[in-house]
């Protein structure tokens, strides 16, 4: 599919390529340029020239991380009960709702053609929304990469899921067996994109030579592709933890470096990581391998309701108590990539240099 596509006004054009393998964008002016490999998940933007970085895209969000289930059995624990995470930012419990396969379809038709992949949120094992593997299908018919987090993999579930998403990040709780045999699960058949998502704040920042020497010498991960740190936000359960110091965390930068093993963390701690290599003599690369915070520059949140929010951790939170509806928008890029909220909250991000307006990321 070949098409023209539209920014801030009829003036500022772009022409957008999406074939089986490939998603394109180059605006008619040259000064935004988007790639994107469905196969591999390599995604390049740039400017006038490969040095040139974009602020946003003002032609809608590349990547959306939609909701469509609230409801968590949480993980099996070390007796094989399951118990929800006890620092969910979500807080979800048995108690929650899920999106229909039929809102989702209309839901769909309403987002941009700009999105080259969907992180969805689910529930730890996969179960919970019974519509979850026709929603996967559909996102993938229609030339939209499905990706997700999970925490425990039964047999079946890692059968759907090795045939329909792109990428798959398994959580590493207390119960590290459970994660590191799900990984093992996914990556035997066949699946070359699958991550470990761990959580890091104060109390738990000194496990991390103990998972790299696991990473090294553990056969289930083998083939496992990184480990992605992800910074404590605190809200929801988390409120009960505090997050890592600047000393904890230089600390564990230092493991990770002297590890080689391959690694990375979520766009949240892009600064504090950045902060941690300033004096490294391979800041340069560092930097250019390093993207800071998305939400309205790059990505969208959009709840089970089909609520807009910049980002998940902004939902019901100072002026995002409430989201825009997605499902009752005319045309997604005025009424909500454009809408006055939005364009409020990208300012401020843009001018705290992509770092989180919301939330304080680093502990004394």
């Amino acid at each position: 599919m070949i098409k023209e596509i539209f920014g801030t006004d009829s003036n500022d054009k772009a022409l957008l390529v999406d074939r089986k393998k490939t998603k394109i964008i180059r605006s008619k002016d040259g000064c935004f340029n988007h790639f994107f490999d469905k196969e591999t998940g390599l995604s390049m933007t740039w400017g006038k020239n490969k040095e040139d970085d974009p602020t946003y895209s003002p032609y809608g969000p590349l990547i959306a991380d939609i909701e469509i289930t609230t409801i968590c059995h949480g993980p099996r624990n070390d007796k094989g009960m399951n118990v929800p995470c006890n620092f969910c930012y979500k807080s979800n419990t048995l108690d929650g709702t899920y999106m229909t396969f039929e809102t989702y379809k209309k839901l769909f038709e309403k987002l941009p053609k700009t999105i080259g992949q969907i992180a969805f949120g689910i529930d730890a094992t996969g179960t919970s929304n019974p519509d979850m593997w026709n929603i996967f299908e559909y996102t993938r018919q229609n030339g939209v990469i499905p990706n997700l987090t999970i925490a425990d993999v039964s047999d079946e579930v890692a059968d759907k899921i090795a045939s329909i998403a792109g990428a798959c990040a398994v959580s590493l709780y207390d119960n590290k067996d459970l994660c590191y045999d799900s990984v093992k699960k996914l990556t035997d058949r066949g699946m070359t994109q699958v991550n470990i998502h761990r959580c890091y704040h104060a109390g738990n920042i000194h496990t991390t030579e103990e998972i790299i020497n696991d990473i090294k010498t553990d056969p289930r991960l083998s083939k496992l592709n990184a480990i992605v740190f992800l910074a404590l936000k605190k809200k929801g359960r988390g409120k009960g933890f505090d997050c890592a110091s600047s000393k904890q965390f230089k600390g564990m930068i230092d493991l990770l470096l002297d590890s080689k093993i391959t690694f990375g963390f979520d766009s949240c701690s892009c600064g504090n990581w950045l902060n941690a290599v300033k004096d490294h003599p391979n800041y340069k690369q560092f930097f250019q391998m390093s993207d800071p915070c998305e939400s309205s520059a790059f990505s969208v949140y959009i709840d089970t309701h089909g609520d807009f929010y910049p980002c998940s951790f902004c939902a019901e939170e100072k002026e995002w108590q409430t989201g825009i509806s997605v499902l009752d928008c005319e045309d997604f890029i005025k009424d909500i990539w454009f809408h006055e909220r939005t364009k409020a909250f990208r300012n401020k991000l843009l001018w705290n240099g992509r770092n989180c307006p919301m939330y304080k990321l680093t502990g004394e």
